[in-house]
């Protein structure tokens, strides 16, 4: 598959309506929370990306599928300098889900490398 067709803009996700639970004790007790900007997953319609920073240069995003997500607080929108916005929201996740987290990073030689004057 080339590369170019596998790697496309996530489109911007709704969030849907959830109820909210009776007791937040319970759901902090059963849930973590995730902030970010959720966004659909590209080819995977039983997942959702959650990207934490979107502004920021060294952002990571988190993947989640949508069944073990059981409650979206809708956060204020994040907005740059050029005026794009971005919404934000948490997002809380049962505990013992499967995730993943990805980050980023620019490939180096990390040997130590003697410096000359």
């Amino acid at each position: 598959m080339p590369i170019e067709t596998f790697l496309k803009k996530a489109k911007k996700l709704e969030i849907q309506a959830y109820r909210p639970p009776k007791n937040f004790r319970t759901l902090r007790d059963t849930h973590v929370a995730f902030t970010g900007s959720p966004l659909k997953h590209p080819y995977d319609a039983h997942k959702v990306i959650v990207v934490t920073d979107p502004y920021s240069s060294s952002t990571f995003y988190y993947e989640f599928f949508i069944d073990d997500i059981s409650y979206v607080e809708e956060l204020p929108n994040v907005t740059n300098l050029e005026g794009e916005t971005v919404t934000m929201a948490r997002v809380w996740v049962k505990k013992r889900s499967l995730a993943v987290r990805c980050s980023p990073f620019v490939v180096e030689d990390t040997r130590f490398r003697n410096r000359t004057s």
